[in-house]
């Protein structure tokens, strides 16, 4: 929200670093400017990376075990519970040309190396930025020291003292100045004082920052004066001037003292929330201090004037934001005052009750709202959580928060792992058997469930059927009900569990070959959830119906309720669900004769996979299942090349144009010449891109069928580079696998023209 100033030597050599190194970590003390300067260097190198720059801010997290859970969450991929999350966020990474910023990483440090370390071990095409107070020992790091700003010696003044923008120290401060005080310039009449200001502060911009906004209060020579006294103090008879570090902790001491009574109560407290924060959660985490409830919103517009706290529009909402550096000042504060443990039950008790909130809200039209609102909360509701896993006492109340998380955990799927993982830890401290307990891990089971079966059947197809036994039709969540403390709770809580107990029930006949006696159940979940207008579980149960009914034989069926699916407003918002819902619309397409419309569909549904995690291997079995469901019958139809080329124009549809076609009427099936005829089109439209000799050279070698391995041999080289060859070609012409790539190049060859690499 403010201009960047100066840096310009430090931005050249840093993407001079970068072009170089795969590692690279910007290192200083804390207001030095560190993650300013990432994300400036990260926004000019961006069109360098066709996977884009993903920014990761760890210093909102206090556990190192969360440090691959928070970079799976900015890349929007999901768990897989039969791996690790690092092992995720590695596959996921190992095709991809990005670069990662890790933000913040100093009280993370082990955590942070292990992750870089297997990153730049298996994926060689990615790059990191990191920003640390001190390196990560990462074999092939390169260290870039971010110095304070300069700060003119009088002979630069007298030199150049007419532009004041030479130096970037002063040019800040005015910069920040003029903010609070519209037409601030340095002057000549001005510039001695700025100058010995920003020498004052050793050019660090925090404390340049934190003085420019007390321009509003005190004149230029009153800052001055006071910050001598406040120097001259801390240095006593020492000759020698503070610390780069004890300089900005003597700013934002300074800065502490110059607040309100009441601002600096309120500033300390909120130092045990992460993240952002609404006014809510202020009052709360406030409440029962020596502080009016009405006194409370003037403090938080103190502090947002001071620059203490940042403000974040979030819609219709303003949020507030520590610096992290200003938070752990406000976190020793609290220590001193013996406040810790009070405030963060506070925060615990404030963000439990935002949970149990949201979840008696959930069955009903409010979801796409509730996931968003608590998405955004999820630093918040992290701290809280590790607060009481880690405290001893605390492990039952912190069930009860993983417990009425259920409703985010569940349907994005990507937490399923960390779901498991809070409840593990509550158990070793000591959390006791419960209601909460028994909800959270009966949770984390059926998602697992539901996220695996409810696609099984297009991965690998119904196995053999077989009697399916009682016991296996049982309802679940029966025994909830005794452990909900009220009636109307229990009511509606008992209500969501019936329903997906229903459509896991249903999952798990469709598994077994039993689709006639699946139908009957998902009919009824659908239908409790239309009532009460709920769409998360009712998408489930609607791809669950079509799902039975295309393995019946229904298509028309099936075909109208995958499409009664795509149109739910929550699930055109949820990768996962537009994928699984392409998949089955591709196979019923295909059962009915439309091999085009399904190859585009499974071409639509295959670039989402891979874009939300799916490794290769993932991909293969996929669609290895499939092919007795839709790839087989459509292509052929199609030909190799024809069904190739439609699987490439699905794989570029955009996000809604992707949802526009899957919910168009589907053409009549084509004849085999118009088939060919629309397959030659279609290779038509695929760009024909200037090659250079080494690509045409990889290209044709892929198009005779040779492997990475033989394409090494016969080109000479190491089968790693080879492997870094193929993927970069399919990069840049936009394919998704050798065999668009090979059909590509034969079909611009000239007839009759012959392979000439050997």
């Amino acid at each position: 929200m403010t201009s960047f100033v100066g840096r310009r030597h430090e931005l050249t050599e840093a993407k001079r670093l970068l072009s170089v190194s795969r590692l690279v970590t910007l290192t200083g003390v804390g207001g030095v400017g560190k993650t300013r300067l990432a994300l400036q260097l990260a926004e000019q190198v961006s069109r360098a990376f066709p996977d884009g720059v993903w920014l990761v801010w760890l210093a909102t997290i206090d556990d190192d075990a969360l440090v691959p859970h928070a970079v799976a969450d900015v890349l929007g991929i999901r768990d897989d519970p039969s791996r690790t999350t690092s092992d995720v966020v590695v596959e996921y990474l190992r095709e991809r040309r990005l670069l990662l910023v890790l933000d913040n990483c100093e009280h993370l440090s082990d955590a942070s190396a292990r992750l870089v370390g297997e990153i730049l071990l298996e994926a060689p095409e990615i790059r990191i930025l990191a920003t640390s107070r001190h390196r990560l020992n990462v074999a092939g790091e390169h260290l870039l020291e971010v110095p304070p700003l300069h700060v003119p010696t009088p002979e630069e003044l007298a030199q150049n003292g007419d532009n004041a923008k030479t130096f970037s120290a002063l040019e800040l401060f005015a910069d920040r100045a003029a903010s609070v005080v519209p037409g601030f310039r340095v002057t000549a009449g001005n510039l001695e004082r700025v100058a010995r200001l920003c020498h004052r502060l050793d050019g660090l911009p925090l404390a340049i920052e934190l003085a420019a906004v007390r321009i509003r209060h005190l004149s230029l020579e009153q800052l001055v004066e006071r910050l001598d006294d406040r120097f001259r103090l801390l240095t006593g008879a020492r000759r020698s001037a503070l610390s780069r570090h004890e300089t900005v902790r003597a700013a934002m001491a300074w800065s502490y003292e110059l607040c309100t009574r009441q601002e600096r109560l309120v500033w300390v407290l909120l130092a045990v929330c992460a993240g952002s924060f609404d006014l809510d959660a202020v009052e709360s985490v406030c409440a029962g201090e020596d502080i009016a409830p009405d006194d409370i919103l003037d403090a938080v517009a103190g502090l947002v004037d001071k620059s203490i706290l940042v403000t974040e529009h979030h819609g219709d909402r303003v949020r507030y934001r520590l610096l992290s550096s200003l938070r752990d000042y406000g976190l020793e504060k609290l220590t001193e005052f013996g406040k810790v443990s009070a405030t963060r039950h506070r925060h615990r008790d404030h963000y439990l009750h935002v949970a149990e909130q949201y979840e008696k809200q959930w069955f009903g039209p409010r979801q796409l709202e509730i996931s968003g609102s608590l998405r955004t909360e999820l630093d918040n509701f992290r701290a809280a959580l590790t607060y009481c896993v880690t405290t001893p006492g605390e492990a039952q109340r912190g069930l009860r928060l993983i417990a009425s998380m259920w409703c985010y955990w569940g349907p994005r799927g990507a937490y399923v792992c960390e779901l498991r993982r809070w409840c593990n830890q509550a158990g070793r401290q000591g959390a006791t058997p419960s209601g909460a307990r028994f909800k959270a891990y009966w949770v984390s089971g059926l998602l697992v469930v539901i996220h695996t079966r409810s696609a099984a059947v297009l991965i690998v197809g119904p196995p053999p059927g077989r009697p399916v036994r009682e016991s296996e039709g049982q309802p679940i969540p029966t025994p909830v009900a005794k452990y909900l403390p009220d009636r109307q709770h229990a009511e509606r809580e008992l209500l969501s569990f019936v329903v997906l107990s229903r459509i896991e029930l249903a999952c798990t006949l469709v598994f077994r070959a039993r689709p006639d006696q699946a139908v009957p159940l998902c009919v009824e979940a659908v239908a409790i959830c239309e009532a009460r207008g709920e769409e998360w579980a009712r998408s489930y149960a609607l791809r669950t119906l079509a799902l039975a009914e295309w393995m019946l034989g229904e298509y028309d069926n099936a075909d109208v309720h995958a499409r009664e699916c795509l149109r739910l407003e929550y699930v055109v918002h949820d990768q996962q669900s537009v994928a699984r819902t392409l998949d089955l619309l591709a196979a019923i397409a295909a059962s009915t004769g439309h091999a085009e419309h399904a190859a585009v569909l499974q071409g639509a549904a295959e670039r989402i996979w891979h874009d939300i995690g799916h490794s290769p291997l993932e991909l293969q079995r996929r669609q290895a299942g499939q092919l007795r469901a839709s790839e087989r019958q459509a292509r052929k139809t199609l030909g190799d090349c024809g069904f190739e080329s439609a699987l490439q124009r699905g794989s570029e549809l955009s996000g809604e144009d992707v949802v526009a076609y899957a919910l168009q009427d589907q053409p009549s099936a084509p004849t085999r010449g118009e088939s060919s005829r629309t397959t030659s089109a279609a290779a038509d439209r695929v760009p024909a891109t200037q090659l250079t000799p080494r690509e045409k050279q990889v290209a044709e070698l892929v198009a005779q069928g040779l492997t990475d391995k033989q394409i090494a041999t016969a080109l000479v080289i190491a089968q790693r580079t080879a492997e870094g060859h193929v993927q970069r070609l399919l990069v840049k012409l936009g394919f998704t696998n050798r065999t668009q790539l090979a059909c590509w190049f034969n079909s611009k060859q000239p007839p009759g023209e012959q392979p000439t690499s050997q």
